[in-house]
């Protein structure tokens, strides 16, 4: 492999093993997401997906095989050495609500650059920057309760944009939420793969959220707004699908392969979705190919 940083991955596994108590979680699992690439991770409850979202930012070490982060082998690291690349590189979204109660909004997305150094005026920057990405700039010194269930998400994704992380870990990020509040995070996944140009690893068993993710495209206007629609076919952004079953990889590939595959594995993630496709207007079919027209994001 090239050791030039533009030809190596944003993440690399190669043959990853990993056990629980002796119960094997993930399974000589190799797989690479490329610098700007958006690659789905599915499965049925159980199949290894949050597993392998902490082996990659290092919470937990493999058994065996190698973890590349941007061309650094990571399970060799210390925890020194990781706590640097968990506040430079990466940034992670728990399906979980990990927020710190007694905690003010601000404070809240200002604690990982505070633990890792950062100048007072760097931080009020950051924050005030990534605050208005998500939409919640004027919320500062709220607390967590005071917030809505889809605030609560979005300043998840805030802590985790803070400094604006060349890769993102996403673990279900709209689990539990409304169509509504839903779409509010897709589109701030969205944001961030293409306006900030962030390699994406995202976790989820909504089946239907892979070709809303996979067929929209956030742009600048001439004004200098951001504006979400569908991509030309010669404009996609860069995706692919990754299907675990039983800690092992059972399929691989674009999102239009994954749609056409009778793989078992997908065919039961196929019979699990159950949204509702015919009372929510953004996913009336969720291999249609029509969008939403592009609008302007609040």
């Amino acid at each position: 492999m090239s050791k030039e940083t533009n030809q190596t991955p944003a993440i690399e596994f190669r043959n990853v093993s990993f056990s629980f108590d002796g119960k094997p979680a993930l399974d000589d699992v190799s797989f690479h997401l490329e610098r700007g690439e958006m690659a789905f991770l599915t499965g049925i409850s159980g199949s290894g997906k949050s597993v392998l979202l902490r082996l990659a930012i290092g919470l937990l070490r493999p058994d065996a095989g190698q973890i590349f982060i941007e061309g650094r082998e990571i399970e060799t690291l210390d925890e020194t050495e990781l706590l640097s690349i968990r506040g430079g590189l990466m940034g992670i979204v728990f399906q979980e609500d990990s927020l710190f109660s007694g905690l003010t909004v601000y404070e809240n997305v200002a604690y990982r650059p505070e633990e890792h150094g950062w100048d007072e005026e760097k931080i009020e920057q950051a924050v005030r920057e990534v605050l208005q990405f998500v939409g919640l700039e004027g919320e500062e010194q709220k607390l967590p309760e005071e917030l809505s269930g889809g605030m609560k998400r979005r300043l998840e994704i805030a802590r985790a944009l803070i400094g604006w992380p060349s890769i993102m870990l996403y673990d279900e990020p709209t689990m539990s939420l409304d169509p509504i509040m839903a779409i509010q995070v897709l589109d701030l996944v969205i944001r961030a793969r293409d306006i900030n140009h962030i390699s994406s690893l995202y976790v989820t068993k909504k089946i239907h959220e892979i070709p809303h993710l996979a067929g929209l495209v956030a742009s600048t206007s001439e004004k200098g707004e951001v504006v979400i629609g569908a991509a030309a076919l010669d404009k996609l952004p860069r995706t692919k699908v990754i299907v675990l079953e039983q800690g092992r990889i059972a399929f691989s590939g674009t999102v239009a392969e994954f749609k056409e595959s009778d793989e078992p594995a997908i065919r039961e993630l196929m019979s699990l979705d159950r949204h509702d496709h015919s009372k929510d207007p953004y996913f009336i079919d969720p291999w249609d190919k029509r969008r939403r027209p592009a609008e302007k994001l609040l």
